[in-house]
């Protein structure tokens, strides 16, 4: 996986994510975020980063479905 960088709105946060190969086949997705001059580093692993996704989703969806019910 090569680095794959994007900005998180409304704070213009700079998100990167990059895989890290560790001895013996084990590897790690980093994440790492950039606020102006401060970054926060995570390190997970494939069922953080399912549990972490599925998360992510459920919460869009849900803003979604919300976004729909107050428009019609």
């Amino acid at each position: 996986m090569e680095s794959n960088k994007f900005l998180a709105t409304p704070y213009r946060q700079e998100i990167e994510l990059r895989q890290v190969n560790h001895e013996a086949d084990f590897c790690t997705l980093q994440i790492r975020i950039r606020e102006v001059k401060r970054f926060t580093i995570f390190e997970i692993d494939e069922k953080t980063a399912q549990n972490w996704g599925n998360a992510l989703l459920d919460w869009a969806k849900s803003r979604q479905q919300g976004a729909g019910k107050s428009a019609g």
